[in-house]
């Protein structure tokens, strides 16, 4: 009678040629001869039951874990059938020193598997799900793995929102900052069904903290007030796994990772995780999307699908922290311990802060200013701040010197390369001539929205030794128009001393005669006499002043009235 053959190679043989391959293909693709593969194909191989009656049951050798296996081990597998053997090992090392128990690993390991499949506890079974079209949406949170993605050199910290239609596969991502907040769900999610075309009847997320009130791990569903409001507005049943248990979650969390592969795949296609900007990085995470959603059994399922879906919303949901800041005299506000410059003309004012994941969006009683990119910190990091230059440099350009020793000297410097060109300057300059050169060059800067070429046409003048800043405004264009009529220059010429005797009235009398009675009398008479301001310039060439070119007043009480034009008046 032929050998027999196991059953594991007569269907790997069987599939072969299942396959379209011919019998000698077949055979020498699983290993084995062509009158085997004759034999199994004409059904003459011997049956199982036979191989299993000529198989070996009696040991070889000693059982090494004859003496502790009963007594010792299976009470402790009994009392916990979570312990692995690994645990059980080091028990052995301890109880009983002196042997090679590590010898016995393997034996041990295989020992403990058997006991568990016949003595231990009932596992978790999976159970597959059937969807039905416009029932289920699911929500979840994950990150990328792995070397970081980075923007210009530095690391983006962020993770990725994931939304997935079940019954179609058509799925959505979305670059989120900060954690797994509530108004990174609001925003993201309605942008998804935006995008879909409807709401589902059910919306499922894992046990988000912005979205239920996990309160001593209890399934039951307290859900955040907020998000009671979004599920309202929506129109959908809000529903969760069991804390921890990720795989009741199997329709979303499985498809993470063939999402993250084929985005992995795409990063080592280009060539580098390093990005110019932000959006080049979210049309690169758009575009892997759409290669999924594009598939031919995605578009025909998503049709159907939408078919059930739910209106959408007339009103988007409110997707904002709403807060209420006030400008400070430094030109800055305070939101969640951040510090972030805002235009100068807005100090004293309050503005209304609409706080998102990763902007925040200012308004001015109901009228919007500016949008501003937001900074979310880390555990143990110092204060944050976004200072930009260009809110506050034309303050600073009326008082550079204030640069010196500003508290916010190196966020006023827009970037590294502006700082090192900061301390080049300082110890080419006095620290005066440094400070208007750099406030200046950054005025221009920001005139031309040109830091790069401004940096660089400033360090060409350093390297040459001739700083020049009507040159770096000449070269961008921003001095007034040559043609441009000059201001007048005006000569007003002093008038001089002797002038305010004409005006009261008086003839110069020569120096000599300044303490005669006489003149004492008439001071007192008429008031006191200008005397010269001591240190006083040279008269220059005068013109005679007429009395109504000056205020005048009425002279003491009781002196009679002057006439207009007499010289009993007084300058005021």
């Amino acid at each position: 009678m032929p050998a027999p053959l196991s059953l594991r190679i007569k269907e790997r043989y069987m599939a072969k040629r299942a396959s379209g391959l011919s019998q000698q293909l077949a055979a020498d693709a699983v290993g084995i001869s062509v009158r085997s593969a004759q034999r199994i194909d004409r059904g003459e191989l011997q049956p199982e039951g036979q191989q299993q009656r000529r198989g070996r049951h009696w040991r070889t050798r000693a059982d090494p874990l004859a003496e502790v296996w009963d007594s010792v081990l299976v009470p402790m597998l009994n009392k916990a059938p979570e312990l692995e053997p690994q645990t059980l090992l080091l028990h052995l090392e301890q109880r009983f020193p002196g042997q090679e128990w590590f010898r016995r690993r393997r034996t041990l390991q295989r020992r403990v598997e058997q006991w568990k499949a016949l003595h231990g506890p009932g596992r978790d079974v999976m159970f597959l799900q059937h969807h039905q079209p416009g029932v289920l949406g699911i929500s979840d949170f994950t990150l990328l793995k792995g070397m970081p993605i980075t923007i210009t050199g530095a690391v983006l910290e962020h993770r990725l929102f994931h939304f997935r239609l079940p019954y179609s596969g058509w799925c959505y991502v979305e670059v989120i900052h900060g954690g797994e907040s509530f108004v990174a769900l609001a925003e993201a999610l309605q942008n998804a069904l935006a995008l879909c075309g409807g709401v589902p009847a059910e919306h499922r997320t894992d046990s988000l903290s912005a979205c239920f009130r996990n309160r001593d791990g209890s399934y039951a569903g307290v859900y955040t007030s907020r998000y009671s409001e979004l599920c309202a507005h929506l129109g959908v049943i809000a529903t969760r796994n069991n804390r921890g248990v990720a795989h009741e979650n199997g329709a979303i969390e499985g498809p993470h990772g063939h999402w993250k592969h084929r985005l992995e795949q795409q990063l080592i296609q280009r060539g580098s995780r390093d990005f110019a900007t932000e959006a080049e990085y979210r049309q690169l995470v758009a575009r892997v999307t759409a290669s999924f959603n594009s598939r031919y059994e995605v578009a025909g399922r998503l049709e159907i699908e939408r078919l059930h879906l739910q209106p959408l919303p007339v009103e988007r949901f409110a997707d904002y922290d709403p807060l209420t800041v006030r400008v400070r005299s430094t030109s800055t506000i305070e939101v969640r311990s951040v510090t972030y410059s805002v235009p100068s003309r807005l100090i004293g004012q309050q503005l209304s802060v609409h706080l998102r994941h990763d902007r925040l969006d200012l308004f001015l009683r109901s009228q919007f200013i500016e949008t501003l990119p937001r900074l979310h910190g880390q555990k143990g990091q110092k204060a944050l701040r976004r200072i930009d230059f260009r809110h506050v440099i034309d303050s600073l350009r009326r008082k550079p010197r204030a640069l010196l020793r500003a508290q916010l000297q190196d966020d006023l410097l827009p970037t590294d390369s502006w700082r090192q060109l900061w301390r080049a300057l300082l110890a080419a300059l006095p620290p005066d001539e440094a400070a208007k050169v750099m406030v200046d060059a950054l005025h221009v800067a920001a005139r031309t929205d040109d830091l790069a070429g401004v940096e660089r046409y400033l360090r060409r003048q350093l390297r040459n030794g001739e700083i020049s800043l009507s040159s770096l405004r000449d070269h961008y264009g921003l001095r007034p128009p040559r043609d441009l009529a000059a201001l007048p220059q005006l000569d007003i010429p002093e008038h001089t001393l002797s002038s305010y005797d004409a005006l009261l009235g008086r003839t110069t009398e020569p120096a000599s005669a300044g303490d005669s009675p006489a003149d004492t009398a008439q001071a007192v008479e008429t008031g006191a006499v200008p005397q010269p301001v001591a240190g006083s310039r040279a008269a220059s060439p005068s013109r005679r002043l007429e009395p109504g070119q000056l205020p005048l007043r009425a002279g003491r009480a009781g002196a009679p009235a002057a006439a207009p034009g007499a010289a009993a008046a007084v300058v005021a």
